[in-house]
C-alpha cells in the first residue's frame, strides 16, 4: 500500500486493514490500527509502520483504545465463526443460537449478525445446509429414511419431511432410492454451440447441459438421477427444447420457464444473485460474493457457481475471475465466451 492509500485506510477507519499497517502519531507518542476509534490526527503528524515491533522501536508505544498489539476485531470474528462451524459440524445435536453466542463470547443478537456477515447465511441455515448434507450421505448408507435423518443430527423427521422438496429437491424416500418414482422428460437439439440436452421434472426445468456429444449428455443426466424414470420428449416437449435453444442463440431479458432447483441454502442464494445479473453484464467470483452479503466466501461462491446444472437459465458464464479472465465453465470457456460475445452485442 502506498502512504496515500494508508492515510484513506486511517480516515476511513477500515477494518480491513488492520494488521497490514500501523500508524503513529507524533503530537501524541502513540501507535494505532488502522480502525481505531480515537478522534483522527492530522496528516502531517501521522507516520506509518509495518510492525508493532517498527512503532516501538521509534518511540511510540501501543494505544490504549484500540490495543494495536492484540488481535484485530477481523481476527477474532473468524476465529469465533470458524470455532461456531466446527461446533455445528461435529455435534450430535444442531447447537442452539445461545449456545453458539455463548461458546463465541458475545451476546445473540451481535454473535448472529457477524456470522451472517462472514458466511453469507444464519447460523441456522448453515446448520440446516450442512444437515442436509449429511441426510444426503446417510441415505445413500442407511437402512431407512427415518434412521438417515435421525444420524443427520435431526430431532424430527417431519421437520426435515417439510423441507425435503426443497433442499433435496424430491422427498428423502426418492432421494434414497437414486430419484426413484420420479419422472423426468428429456431430449437433446442442436445449437450454434453444439448439442443441448433439457431436463424437466414435475416442478421445471431441472437441466440445461451443454456439449459436442448427446450421449455424453443423457448420460450425465443418468449420473444425477440415476434411477429416476429418464422419459424420451414427445412433440410438445420438443417446443421447450426450441424455446431454450432460441434463448441461447438469441438472449432474452428474462427466462420465464419455472426452474426445479435443487442445493444448499447457500447454493440458493449464489444461483438466485446470479440470475439477477443483467444480459450483457459480468461480475467477478469477488463481486458475486458481496452481493449475497459474504463478502470472505469467494472460494464458496465459485464452488456453487460450479455446482449449477441448469446453464444459461441460471447464468453462471457471467461470472469472470477477478483479473477478469473467462474461466471455471462446466461447460468449457469457449462457450463462455460465445455466450458473453452474443450477450454483449445483443445489449
Amino acid at each position: 500500500m502506498t502512504d496515500d492509500e494508508k492515510w484513506h485506510a486511517v480516515a476511513v477507519k477500515d477494518p480491513k486493514s488492520d494488521g497490514k499497517f500501523y500508524y503513529a502519531v507524533k503530537t501524541t507518542g502513540v501507535y494505532c490500527v488502522p480502525s481505531c476509534p480515537a478522534r483522527p490526527a492530522l496528516r502531517e503528524n501521522v507516520v506509518f509502520h509495518d510492525t508493532p515491533e517498527d512503532a516501538e522501536k521509534a518511540g511510540f508505544r501501543p494505544c490504549k483504545r484500540c490495543w494495536p498489539k492484540s488481535p484485530s476485531k477481523t481476527v477474532v470474528h473468524e476465529t469465533a465463526v470458524a470455532k461456531a462451524c466446527r461446533l455445528i459440524e461435529t455435534a450430535e445435536e444442531a447447537p442452539t443460537l445461545d449456545e453458539l453466542a455463548m461458546e463465541a463470547g458475545m451476546s445473540n443478537y451481535y454473535f448472529h449478525r457477524v456470522f451472517k456477515a462472514l458466511i453469507g447465511v444464519t447460523p441456522k441455515k448453515y446448520t440446516m445446509a450442512h444437515r442436509t448434507r449429511r441426510v444426503r450421505q446417510e441415505l445413500v448408507n442407511s437402512n431407512s429414511v427415518t434412521e438417515a435423518i435421525y444420524d443427520a443430527g435431526f430431532n424430527s423427521s417431519g421437520r426435515f419431511y417439510a423441507k425435503s422438496m426443497e433442499t433435496l429437491g424430491m422427498t428423502p424416500t426418492r432421494f434414497r432410492k437414486g430419484g426413484a418414482g420420479t419422472r423426468i422428460r428429456f431430449a437433446v437439439g442442436e445449437c450454434s454451440l453444439g448439442s443441448v440436452l433439457v431436463a424437466m421434472s414435475e416442478r421445471g426445468v431441472c437441466a440445461i447441459s451443454l456439449g459436442d456429444d448427446p450421449g455424453s449428455l443423457i448420460r450425465d443426466l443418468q449420473d444425477q438421477f440415476p434411477r429416476a424414470e429418464l422419459v424420451g420428449g414427445d412433440q410438445e416437449f420438443e417446443k421447450l427444447v426450441a424455446y431454450v435453444v432460441g434463448f441461447i442463440e438469441a438472449p432474452r431479458t428474462r427466462f420465464d420457464l419455472p426452474l426445479d432447483v435443487r442445493g444448499t441454502a447457500f447454493q440458493l442464494r449464489v444461483w438466485q444473485a446470479l440470475s439477477e445479473i443483467p444480459t450483457g453484464s459480468t461480475v467477478s467470483y469477488t463481486e458475486l460474493a458481496e452481493r449475497i452479503g459474504a463478502p470472505k466466501a469467494v472460494r464458496a461462491v465459485a464452488q456453487a457457481c460450479a455446482s449449477n446444472h441448469i446453464a444459461v437459465a441460471i447464468p453462471c458464464h457471467r461470472v469472470l475471475r477477478n483479473d477478469g479472465a473467462r474461466s471455471g465453465y462446466r461447460w468449457g470457456v469457449e462457450r463462455k465466451s460465445a455466450l458473453l460475445e452474443r450477450e454483449a452485442a445483443a445489449k
